[in-house]
């Protein structure tokens, strides 16, 4: 089976996480893909595949070479996605040979993806796209590697010839909520290193990722009959927006780009007597990220000064890091992608990553773990597809990188 094809069929699954249940995972959804995975794994022949209590499936294909004691390896992808746009009832499209022009996603609703919008479908004239109908997300972020782990798997235990050492797989819940490395036992998935699949075009290698945290701003109002508010009310939805007024105004994610950070309102509730306010902080330098606590600090006292201490209350939580400075220690694992992407005829790319991986934290945890890619794109969105010849590639670059580690010593 091709990778595209198990895409498709995973698609059918809505396994949005759901950051405001403390529970993991988050979603039921969620834990029954990963009993699915399992019954898929064991069909394949991985004999101890298994999802824990948690709903992290870890499975094993023991290692073909004779007496065998090198670098295990592991491949990891996320089973969750994100429900900031609708992600039931989701209805994959096969486009063979595309021909370059707009795709209509729905003639109905007049949906339309136009290369002109999305410029990385030049690329793909004459290739075979998988396109959603325009009113939901396709989930190849991240099903596209899970697909992809998986195909490898079929391609390693049907195939004999191909030598490798011992490769754990892991497939993790609430990666897009940043707890997706929050229970992962990395003893027990027992790699030395690992790769997260979870990237966008053909032939990037990432390494680099944000810094991260999160902001919750609550603002304390007082509220009284509007026909005697004057010198006594104190809106705290106007309030709130007083405050995000006080942050740096270019610093958001729609004007930025590369190594520039920012502040990201996520969310936002209120009415006169209360409200609150969600952020994300991001940079890839982490003593930016510090400059940017300090601004939220700042403004927080500021709006106290106005209006009263107490007023505004911020809550400051560190999510992850930038994993360069743990994958750097082991440039193997970049230049081991590298050479695997070439020797199909790539040219590899690393760009910093505007966000992160469940490999941002697991680096930290001990397991050092860039990022490669899985031929989706537009992620996160209705307009989002994946090309099913660089999905087969991606397939290639994981079995490339599985045999040259089953030749390197530890």
């Amino acid at each position: 089976m091709r990778a595209y094809e198990r895409l498709i069929r995973y698609a059918a699954y809505p396994t949005a996480s759901d950051e405001n249940c403390p529970n993991c995972p988050s979603t039921p959804a969620q834990m029954e893909f990963a009993r699915v995975l399992v019954e898929e794994m064991k069909s394949l022949g991985i004999h101890d595949a298994n999802v824990d209590e948690n709903g992290y499936v870890f499975g094993t294909i023991p290692a073909n070479i004779p007496e065998w004691s090198g670098i295990t390896i592991g491949f990891i992808a996320h089973m969750d996605v994100v429900d900031e746009v609708p992600f039931e009832n989701i209805r994959p499209r096969v486009i063979e040979h595309y021909d370059g022009d707009d795709i209509v996603l729905n003639d109905a609703l007049d949906i339309v993806m136009s290369p002109s919008a999305y410029p990385s479908l030049k690329n793909k004239v004459g290739k075979t796209l998988v396109v959603t109908d325009g009113t939901t997300l396709l989930g190849a972020d991240d099903k596209a590697g899970i697909a992809e782990i998986l195909t490898m798997a079929e391609i390693l235990q049907n195939d004999p010839s191909i030598l490798h050492g011992d490769i754990k797989i892991g497939f993790t819940p609430d990666e897009e909520i940043g707890r997706g490395a929050d229970l992962f036992d990395v003893a027990r998935f027992g790699a030395d290193f690992a790769y997260t699949a979870d990237g966008g075009g053909f032939g990037e290698v990432e390494y680099e990722t944000f810094n991260a945290a999160s902001l919750r701003v609550t603002v304390h109002g007082l509220s009284t009959h509007p026909g005697g508010a004057k010198g006594v009310m104190k809106n705290a939805s106007l309030i709130a927006m007083e405050y995000a007024a006080l942050l740096p105004e270019d610093e958001r994610p729609e004007k930025t780009e590369g190594y520039e950070g920012f502040f990201h309102l996520t969310g936002m509730r209120g009415q006169a007597e209360t409200a609150e306010l969600d952020y994300i902080l991001r940079d890839h330098d982490a003593a930016i990220l510090e400059r940017r606590k300090d601004d939220a600090r700042r403004a927080a006292d500021e709006i106290n000064r106005r209006y009263g201490a107490g007023t505004v209350e911020i809550t400051i939580r560190d999510s992850y890091r930038n994993m360069a400075e743990m994958v750097r220690p082991h440039w193997h694992l970049i230049e081991t992608a590298y050479e695997a992407v070439r020797e199909l005829g790539g040219t590899p790319t690393s760009v910093p990553v505007r966000g992160g991986t469940d490999g941002s934290r697991l680096s930290y945890m001990g397991l050092p773990c860039p990022n490669l890619s899985t031929g989706g794109y537009n992620g996160h969105g209705r307009m989002e597809y994946a090309c099913a010849e660089e999905m087969d590639d991606c397939v290639q670059v994981l079995l490339k990188i599985a045999e040259k580690y089953a030749a390197m010593k530890k």
